[in-house]
């Protein structure tokens, strides 16, 4: 599916509000034992869904916009989801060392931020 640039310009401007991290935090992270703990394993490699989301993310942060294709934008989607959908099953009390906050971390996002 082909978007426009408006639904472009919206996914573009959702991820850059959802990713609050930058690609060097981002990266310095994913280096983590507590990155690599968390997440669906998907079988070879056994790296997450999420931990190989966040190096695709680094990616798109240091692309220009006008360089991102179609791949790239159902990407930013899929990640503005992820963080949309996980934030609203925040647990209780202090986040700051729980596999929640660990997982939306591997999306770019750091609630504590």
């Amino acid at each position: 599916m082909s978007g426009t640039g408006e639904d472009h310009d919206t996914t573009y401007k959702e991820f850059r509000d959802a990713v609050n991290m930058t690609p060097k935090q981002l990266e310095k992270w994913l280096e983590t034992d507590e990155s690599k703990a968390v997440g669906q394993k998907s079988g070879e490699g056994s790296e997450s869904v999420g931990h190989r989301s966040g190096r695709r993310i680094i990616e798109l942060l240091g692309s220009k916009k006008a360089d991102l294709g179609d791949d790239d934008y159902a990407h930013m989607r899929k990640v503005v989801g992820y963080v949309h959908r996980h934030r609203e099953q925040r647990p209780s009390g202090d986040v700051t060392e729980t596999n929640w906050r660990y997982s939306l971390m591997n999306w770019g996002h750091d609630p504590k931020k």
